[in-house]
């Protein structure tokens, strides 16, 4: 496997030259990724490129071959991934120069990126935005995992993506970005509930749109928005069946209409149809101070059976502070039976964790990030709305 360029590596910062990133615990933040790259924890079957690196995550790339599967597996403690492959007698793809991936069908795909961590360093998985928004169920597996989108620490060995679209077929190919890596050294540091309630109360995290913020267990609850600006105003958009494909690595695309049906605001709940997928927004703004990241809780039984979210990662510099922050865009489909939703009810929980070191770069500030200061946003393929 190949090595990141000796000229690429000359611009990045050894861990040496960072103590805090090197010993802290916690979230990685950019300038430690960078380290990882130059030291070799972090390798590219190409070189990996500055703009992969996030303030707290890295993006990911498929390879040059998907394997149409006919399940989705976890490989378990005894079997490599290529082993399970072989096993449910895989289909091998050719995605070089792109290749549809189609609805309703599993894919596996080895990454460009592979892993030699030290004993110290795991990390998590997450789809991107985007892959989220796309109804792209995306999970990191590794040879001999237990779980998706969990690296143990001291992992050695390649990296795989299970892709499952599920709304939209879709066009991929080497290089294309689906999902993104975030690194922890130690364990996760949590915030304490007394640090969450001050930083709350301070307005630092999360901003209550005309309700009560709610925070127990180390997490902030965050409520659905079915207002919107007023009566008839756009409060969401349920995806429509039996569209065109979309090429994921295009911006701008798409018209908004051709793949999703508009809801306008009419009374103050909404009934989601069975495995209907929706995009919808949450009441609150919300903001990641540059010393924390956030992921949030995809599913929860309690409040609904219902999930509210793929692309739960937050890196910091999310919402920025300047702007009072920015609403989550929550990727809503329910599970076998309607469900009905209203307005300014808990449907999903933020989880935030201190980061290892402040990053160098922020989001939003540093680097170009689609989803600053956001509203109700669909994914970047599509055209702005008229």
């Amino acid at each position: 496997m190949s090595t990141p360029s000796t000229a690429s590596m000359a611009l990045i910062p050894s861990e040496a030259d960072q103590p805090e990133a090197a010993h802290g615990t916690g979230v990685l933040p950019w300038q430690a990724i960078n380290s990882m790259i130059r030291d070799r924890q972090l390798l590219g079957s190409r070189p990996i490129t500055p703009d992969q690196v996030q303030p707290a995550s890295l993006d990911l790339r498929l390879g040059e071959t998907a394997w149409r599967v006919r399940a989705s597996f976890l490989p378990g403690p005894t079997a490599t991934v290529a082993e399970k492959i072989k096993q449910l007698d895989g289909y091998a793809i050719d995605i070089s120069n792109g290749a549809v991936l189609e609805r309703g069908c599993v894919y596996v795909v080895p990454l460009l990126e592979s892993l030699d961590l030290p004993a110290a360093l795991g990390a998590i998985a997450n789809p991107k935005s985007s892959t989220g928004r796309l109804d792209i169920l995306v999970r990191l597996i590794t040879d001999r995992g237990e779980a998706f989108d969990q690296i143990s620490p001291g992992y050695t060995g390649p990296l795989f993506a299970e892709i499952a679209p599920r709304t939209f077929s879709i066009v991929a190919r080497t290089g294309t970005r689906l999902n993104q890596i975030r690194f922890r050294r130690g364990p996760a540091r949590l915030l304490a509930q007394a640090d969450l309630n001050q930083l709350l109360q301070d307005g630092r995290l999360v901003q209550a749109e005309g309700g009560r913020l709610v925070a127990r267990d180390k997490l902030v609850g965050v409520t659905i928005d079915l207002h919107g600006a007023g009566p008839g105003s756009l409060i969401g958009y349920r995806a429509r069946k039996h569209t065109d494909r979309i090429d994921v690595d295009k911006v701008g695309q798409y018209g908004v209409l051709d793949f999703w049906e508009p809801i306008h605001q009419r009374e103050p709940a909404l009934i989601l149809n069975p495995d209907d997928f929706y995009i919808l927004a949450t009441r609150e703004k919300v903001r990641i101070p540059p010393d924390l990241a956030a992921e949030m809780v995809a599913y929860d039984v309690a409040v609904g059976e219902f999930r509210v979210h793929y692309a739960g990662f937050f890196d910091p510099g999310f919402g920025d502070t300047d702007t009072g922050g920015a609403r989550a865009v929550l990727e809503v489909r329910s599970h076998e039976v309607p469900f009905m939703l209203e307005h300014g009810q808990t449907v999903g929980w933020l989880q935030y964790e201190r980061m290892s070191a402040l990053p160098e770069k922020l989001y939003g500030r540093d680097i170009k990030s689609n989803y600053q200061n956001q509203g109700l946003a669909l994914a970047k393929q599509f055209r702005a709305p008229i």
